[in-house]
């Protein structure tokens, strides 16, 4: 039988006292939290503990006695022993440190102080050394030791987090994770440090002085009001985009398609979270708030730092003389890329008429663009100007609206691609329902199945004159539908790359990465033991220590939920589509949340 006592590293050398833990129920442990020092009154000690018990929520108790010896105590140990009979309720744990030796000598007493009977509360452990020579009676417990680090195990998270609405006796907790929930509980008695004036001293890990920051406390009673401040604002912003007229037809689709609304949207949930009066309930609630805010300081230091560059040395004239000249140009090679599929594409033969119908239509759409960016161009300098101050919201916000202006200045490349796919779509289901019509099937629309049909002598004439027109003309549609698809997958390829920019500066955890760089221990991913002291005479003793959760797994575990802006589809899904002529739509509705 062993008996594992989990121990704390800063007691090693604590005065001689009174151990104050919990035993585990169905676990042969005990988790020794702090060490009470003599002198003391032992009604005091019990009052102590109850009040203990009301506030942590643990059947915490005396587990026993700690002894060191020093000069003037040497009766200090038959003093302890006897204690047990004030504290009858648990089996008495007397432990004591001889001079000049590394481990610790352990017996387990019951109420009068003799051997344990048969049945017991809790333990069967006779009243013998429990540690000592390793050939002893197998009836006897053996003591093993477990050190621990009781301010890395109280700050630290054992992953993965269990629910805490789970029924224990559904989903009993390990040992190990009752441990850490005994550590990490136990916050109000650790509060009593040498220095208070009261009646009872003890040593625990912040027996020297409560860890404590006078710039964190100053942060934490300035945040009483802004947050006050923020709610009110968020609760005003809510209500305007609340009303009625935000919802018409117009207005909701547009805020559902356009990047900077969708990125208000998210920037406006995280607000609202952060802003919350209510405390965050679970660890993982809490750090995902960290998360958020580390996200939103760095975003808007990262639109700071761009609008100091764009407002710097007159870059704003600069970029609106690059951008009018920039779409001349794309218009100019659009006009001889028409030119020459109107002629003969790389010595392709095509079909004249639909090459020269299609040919001056796109060029017809063409004319209207040039048009159309002649008239934007008095208002581009200005437009670059009070767009670039969005960045004070945050770099998100201003690649947001550059993906929109991208959409806005490349509007004729997507109708060219939706022309073309229409057109060749049309062809290709035309084609496909023409060919089952020679196999003597059909579509059946009810039931979402091809059955055979019977068809005469006209619908197989007509069918097969449809086909073989369709046939022909199928090779100009594709070839224009390709050039078009290529174009329109080049903008959205950089809208990719700009939204994916925005999803990582919104959803990567960067508050538990730099927890777990700076600190490991508070993500944990599970323990190691290594071996301190195996004295003959003295119990095992172990070290335990933490290993931190892989970066990966911090990521995968912490990142927040973000909006996507393009579709999930698998890439089968996605030739699929381009094959068929299926249109490839950019975006997805603002509701849909992707972790």
């Amino acid at each position: 039988m062993v008996l594992k006592v989990f121990f704390p590293q800063c007691c090693n050398r604590a005065d001689s006292g009174l151990l104050v833990g919990r035993w585990l129920l169905g676990q042969e442990s005990a988790v020794v939290l702090a060490v009470i020092h003599y002198p003391f009154i032992p009604g005091q000690v019990k009052q102590y503990i109850q009040q203990m018990q009301v506030q942590t929520g643990l059947s915490l108790s005396v587990l026993g006695s700690w002894s060191l010896p020093k000069e003037g105590q040497e009766d200090m140990e038959a003093f302890l022993k006897d204690l047990s009979t004030i504290f009858p309720r648990e089996p008495w744990l007397q432990i004591s440190r001889q001079t000049g030796k590394t481990g610790f000598s352990c017996r387990v007493l019951d109420r009068n102080q003799s051997k344990i009977h048969s049945e017991p509360p809790r333990f069967q452990f006779p009243a013998s050394g429990c540690g000592g020579d390793r050939g002893e009676d197998k009836d006897e417990p053996r003591t093993i030791f477990v050190h621990y680090d009781q301010r890395k195990v109280m700050l630290s998270q054992l992953h993965p987090v269990q629910d805490q609405a789970a029924d224990p006796l559904d989903d009993p907790p390990s040992e190990l994770r009752e441990v850490f929930r005994t550590v990490s509980r136990s916050g109000p008695l650790f509060v009593l440090d040498r220095y208070d004036d009261g009646p009872l001293k003890s040593t625990h890990w912040q027996s020297e002085g409560r860890e404590a920051s006078i710039i964190v406390e100053l942060l934490k009673a300035a945040t009483v009001p802004l947050c006050a401040l923020l709610r009110w604002l968020l609760a005003v912003w809510t209500w305007t985009f609340s009303l009625r007229v935000f919802h018409l037809p117009p207005l909701s689709f547009l805020s559902s398609k356009l990047s900077t609304c969708v990125q208000i949207s998210s920037r406006t949930e995280h607000m609202t979270t952060l802003s919350s009066a209510r405390p965050a309930a679970r660890h993982t609630d809490r750090i995902r708030k960290g998360n958020m805010l580390v996200s939103l300081l760095l975003d808007v230091a990262l639109g700071m730092s761009l609008i100091y560059w764009l407002y710097r040395d007159d870059h704003i004239a600069m970029l609106a003389d690059c951008v009018m000249p920039a779409a001349d140009r794309v218009a100019k090679e659009l006009e001889q890329l028409l030119q020459w599929l109107m002629g003969a594409p790389a010595g392709l033969k095509m079909n004249r008429a639909l090459d020269q119908v299609l040919g001056r239509f796109f060029l017809y759409h063409i004319h209207l663009w040039i048009s159309y960016v002649t008239m934007m161009t008095p208002f581009m300098e200005s437009l670059l100007w009070y767009g670039g101050l969005s960045a004070c919201l945050g770099l998100t916000f201003a690649l947001s609206l550059l993906s929109d202006l991208v959409a806005l200045f490349t509007l004729h490349i997507y109708c060219f691609y939706v022309y073309g796919a229409r057109l060749y779509c049309l062809k290709v289901y035309s084609l496909s329902s023409l060919w089952r019509l020679f196999r003597g099937k059909k579509w059946n629309v009810l039931r979402q199945r091809v059955d055979s049909c019977s068809y005469d002598l006209d619908q197989l004439f007509i069918g097969t004159l449809l086909f073989t027109v369709l046939l022909f003309l199928l090779p100009t549609t594709a070839l224009y539908y390709l050039v078009f698809t290529l174009l329109r997958l080049l903008v959205v390829l950089f809208q990719a790359l700009l939204h994916i920019v925005i999803e990582f500066v919104n959803s990567f955890p960067l508050f538990a990465v730099g927890l777990r760089v700076c600190r490991p221990y508070r993500l944990a991913e599970g323990v190691k033991f290594r071996v301190l002291s195996d004295e003959p005479g003295t119990a095992l003793h172990l070290l335990m220590e933490i290993n931190p959760l892989p970066v990966a797994t911090v990521v995968q575990t912490y990142q927040t939920p973000s909006y996507s802006c393009y579709p999930r589809d698998s890439w089968t899904a996605l030739v699929h589509k381009l094959v068929v002529g299926q249109l490839v739509y950019p975006w997805s509705n603002k509701s849909t949340k992707t972790e």
